[in-house]
């Protein structure tokens, strides 16, 4: 059938009306990634890799940068580490912010050696109640996997990558680090107080991805694997102690702690060989430390009760690799200075519950420490010195450690 003419100029013209308003939008759009793809890569030096940011839930609307020496990867400072913050009109939007534009994204990378010392818990940390109600969230950092040195927090992704033959800022690189984060763990844009699963997942490609352009630049030869494509959510904890498995494995069913004042609760995570960092504390519930306290506590000088859950808790760590040069310990009341966790040697900081040990694994130095709750430390730090001792033990049968340094007995005398 033939068209008539004049419909057939009518369709036409439709058509061109139709493409000229799609590429006036389209453009708009395509202006729009454009435009955001380069604050991303002006922000962090061109390593984080834009494309995957702007993949991100929060990324929708203008995207920004923060315009400032701090929050823009200077490429000179790598060796130390550097940080790019970046903002969108959505994040703001959807959290209220009456400008309509807010930081949701963070990018960092740097030199282990030369990052922020890693420091294990603070006798006083809240450890159950992070600065919010009863019934916030806890996820304990579990590693990532796939072959890859990493960890997943309730907020985003870190990685290192060995590059002994590398160099940045005309110094050796040693083992880099590269980091991808949401700005915090309850906005709109998270489960439950975690990542999504897309999110999760996007977070561990741009770790991955900023580590291995941080490593092309300074010369090394490795490489980490691809990220995985289905990063698992975290599990809360806490968990019960007679449930315990991966890096608190070892306490389950040791009767190392008897009686009504055992802790009967873990903060967890899988083991994995890679990991620099391993954790497990164990928790006293609210009942079982008040009881401890109406037990063994009350009437003792700044021995205080339990008045949140968590409050008596005694957590452990194992530094291993890089990260074992480089530990501090919360100073003493007294002094308040950092004391040095060094590898090879062993003890306590003075008036402090707070102890190291360490040991020789696979050739590297490990560092091996143990932080207990003031109040609980007061009262229970006697029956801690085989508890410390079957941790570090656990740790030299599975990692096949030597040279095992560990403090003095006499240090685990209560009161001090």
């Amino acid at each position: 059938m033939r068209v008539p003419e004049r419909v057939r100029k009518f369709v036409n013209v439709l058509f061109c009306l139709v493409a000229v308003f799609g590429i006036g939008w389209g453009g708009k759009e395509i202006w729009q990634v454009l435009s955001a793809r380069h604050q991303i890569d002006e922000a962090c030096g061109g390593l984080v890799p834009a494309g995957r940011v702007l993949a991100l839930s929060p990324a929708g609307g203008t995207v920004t940068h923060r315009v400032a020496d701090e929050g823009t990867v200077q490429l000179g400072g790598l060796l130390s580490g550097e940080d790019c913050e970046i903002f969108s009109t959505e994040a703001g939007e959807k959290t209220g912010t009456s400008s309509g534009e807010r930081w949701f994204f963070t990018g960092a990378m740097g030199s282990v050696a030369q990052q922020e010392p890693y420091t294990p818990e603070d006798p006083w940390d809240d450890l159950l109640d992070p600065g919010g109600p009863y019934t916030s969230h806890v996820y304990p950092d579990q590693p990532l996997g796939g072959g890859i040195a990493g960890t997943v927090s309730d907020t985003g992704v870190t990685v290192q990558l060995p590059c002994a033959d590398g160099r940045l800022s005309g110094r050796p690189a040693g083992t880099l680090w590269a980091s991808a984060g949401l700005t915090e763990s309850d906005s709109p844009f998270t489960e439950q107080g975690q990542l999504t699963g897309h999110d999760r997942t996007v977070m561990a490609d741009i770790a991955v991805t900023t580590a291995n352009r941080l490593a092309e630049r300074a010369g090394c030869a490795d490489r980490l694997p691809d990220a995985p494509d289905d990063v698992p959510a975290l599990t809360e904890g806490p968990t019960p102690a007679a449930e315990a498995s991966g890096t608190c494995a070892w306490f389950r069913g040791s009767g190392l702690v008897k009686g009504s004042g055992a802790p009967d609760q873990t903060l967890q995570s899988r083991t994995d060989s890679r990991a620099w960092d391993e954790r497990c504390v164990l928790v006293l519930s609210a009942q079982r430390a008040n009881a401890v306290w109406e037990a063994e506590g009350d009437g003792l000088d700044s021995v205080y009760s339990p008045d949140r859950p968590g409050k008596y808790f005694a957590s452990f760590h194992t530094y291993s690799g890089a990260a074992a040069g480089n530990v501090q310990l919360p100073g003493s009341a007294a002094s308040r200075a950092a004391v040095d966790a060094e590898p090879g040697e062993a003890g306590r900081v003075t008036g402090e519950p707070v102890w190291w040990a360490s040991s020789v694994c696979a050739g590297k130095p490990r560092v091996h420490t143990m932080t207990m709750s003031f109040g609980y430390g007061r009262v229970a730090s006697s029956e801690y010195g085989r508890i410390f001792r079957t941790y570090v033990d656990d740790q030299a049968r599975r990692h096949d450690c030597t040279d095992i340094t560990f403090p003095d007995a006499e240090s685990f005398r209560e009161g001090q």
